[in-house]
């Protein structure tokens, strides 16, 4: 499984960005996808994640805010983040994951830079 994400960028806060992830490969055997976060200096966090069945989980900072979809016929997920913060200022990433019997496997797009400025 490949992930490409894209549509970060300069935004002030209130404004809005949708993310993008575009998978390719085994996308059959996706269980789950996600949009993590990473700030310098702290680990990547969980922002918000879509199940196969489509039902969807978001941390509480963003709830209200942030709605995570997925257009199964174009393979890609999005996050559209509305009403945003300066502390919504990180990387973000992409995950998709498989099982194997008691295997997890991980797959991880390359980061997009989002900056919100007050």
């Amino acid at each position: 499984v490949q992930l490409q994400a894209s549509g970060g960028g300069l935004v002030q806060a209130g404004g809005s960005l949708r993310l993008s992830c575009a998978a390719s490969g085994i996308i059959f055997s996706i269980n789950t996808m996600s949009w993590y976060r990473q700030t310098p200096g702290k680990e990547r966090e969980l922002v918000a994640r879509i199940l196969r069945s489509g039902g969807t989980n978001y941390v509480d900072p963003v709830k209200g805010r942030f709605t995570i979809s997925r257009d199964d016929a174009k393979n890609t997920m999005y996050l559209q983040m509305n009403s945003l913060k300066p502390e919504d200022t990180a990387v973000y990433f992409c995950n998709a994951y498989r099982v194997d019997g008691f295997i997890r496997y991980d797959y991880w797009g390359q980061g997009t830079q989002v900056t919100v400025s007050s």
